[in-house]
């Protein structure tokens, strides 16, 4: 497995490679959102079924914008979100028409978040784009909390390991559906 900084992950994203990667709270599985046979072989390795749709974290809010339409929330609704980001918060977001429905699943929204975490933004920054980005662990198991738990679970099975450490977060980001305020999922 090769491990690699977060700025020079570009390349084997941009080859459909899935990578292991720092979050705030733990390690994620990612690839580039925009590569269906990327995302594809994402939810074989999580033995995830595609119906649950996936995250996209972005370094910044324009990133989001080609994967979801604004055009449904109000401005009420966009400024709870922006005063939010960045941070550990996930928002359900209405899905722009057309998008791939491995990233969303069986909904029609999708779940997206502005990372505060500095080698995510970094990551981010390097593809030009949101990442993909699942718990690195097999569906069932704990997350990875360390390379060396990645390596234990991954070895051989993803393209590359960014190198960095974990966030401050103690638990996965909150998710809250952008529409009706109501929390899914307390972090």
């Amino acid at each position: 497995m090769l491990e690699v900084l977060p700025a020079d992950v570009a390349e084997l994203v941009e080859q459909g490679g899935v990578i292991a990667y720092p979050t705030e709270a733990v390690y994620g599985l990612g690839c580039d959102p925009d590569n269906d046979d990327a995302i594809e072989r994402l939810l074989e390795i999580k033995l995830r079924p595609w119906q649950k749709g996936l995250i996209l974290v972005a370094g910044d809010y324009q990133q989001l914008l080609p994967y979801i339409d604004e055009s449904q929330l109000s401005a009420e609704q966009l400024a709870f979100v922006h005063s939010k980001w960045p941070g550990p918060f996930t928002f359900i977001m209405p899905v722009k028409p057309g998008l791939s429905n491995l990233l969303s699943g069986s909904f029609d929204s999708i779940a997206v978040r502005v990372t505060a975490h500095e080698g995510v933004k970094a990551l981010c920054a390097a593809i030009n784009k949101p990442i993909v980005s699942t718990s690195a662990n097999l569906t069932g198991q704990d997350p990875a909390l360390s390379g060396a738990a990645v390596k234990q679970q991954f070895e051989g099975i993803i393209a590359g390991l960014v190198i960095g450490d974990l966030g401050i977060q103690a638990s996965p980001s909150t998710i809250i559906d952008a529409k009706s305020g109501q929390v899914i999922r307390k972090g």
